[in-house]
């Protein structure tokens, strides 16, 4: 569904993301993990056209990417949940996530179908989004990207600064979501999470991928990830 091939991204003189080759099969849910600094969220911007390659190609469904303005990007169906969330503070719940929804013919049947897998978003519709907690903002920021019916879903950090058991609501709904068959790109720095959640996963560091492998495959070699993410545990 989507491939890089040979990906580099550079802000002025400094490349950031050195060479990076990824792909993601329809109905795989796949993750990337690294420290800070490792390019993971310069290759979700490069992906999205929120910043252009250097070099490099990037494709969705035979679509070349590289060079889309990021509107025609998520009209192909990809959707991103940035780090940070990027909802609009002073809307209301319900008007952040009308502006999810990119035909106006459905924003009834769309709006019903959510509010009913996010049941905390229907009590807090009529609110001002800033007086959501952290993890009612997370659930905000992915209800309004579904809201657009993507085919590739995207999140980058979607547990930061988030507590444990609001962590664990939001990969249930990840794990609901995969289970639906949503195709997924997954960025985090909760290396252990990603690798029990995702099919396979990339280790990044320094703008370079320096491991992969399955799930399997990366839980029965922690001390190669320890070697990447700056010897914490995986």
């Amino acid at each position: 569904m989507l491939e890089l091939r040979e990906i580099r991204v550079g802000y002025g003189q400094i490349e950031v993301v050195h060479g990076v080759d990824l792909s993601v099969g329809r109905g795989e849910a796949i993750g990337m993990i690294g420290p800070n600094g490792a390019g993971k969220s310069s290759i979700l911007r490069s992906i999205c056209g929120l910043v252009r390659p250097s070099s490099g190609r990037a494709t969705f469904e035979d679509r070349v990417l590289t060079g889309m303005a990021p509107e025609q990007i998520a009209q192909l169906g990809l959707a991103l949940v940035p780090e940070g969330r990027h909802i609009f503070k002073t809307l209301t719940v319900a008007e952040n996530l009308r502006l999810g929804v990119r035909e106006e013919a459905e924003v009834g049947e769309l709006m019903e179908q959510t509010l009913a897998r996010f049941p905390i978003l229907r009590e807090r519709a009529a609110q001002r989004a800033d007086r959501l907690s952290g993890g009612e903002q997370q659930q905000l920021a992915i209800a309004r990207a579904l809201l657009g019916r993507p085919r590739l879903l995207i999140l980058d950090e979607p547990s930061l600064g988030l507590a444990p058991k609001m962590i664990d609501v939001i990969y249930q709904l990840l794990q609901e979501l995969r289970e639906e068959g949503v195709t997924m790109l997954l960025v985090e720095q909760n290396a252990a999470r990603t690798i029990a959640f995702c099919d396979r996963c990339l280790v990044l560091s320094t703008g370079k991928v320096r491991t992969e492998g399955s799930r399997e495959e990366l839980q029965r070699n922690p001390d190669v990830l320890r070697a990447y993410l700056g010897g914490r545990q995986p």
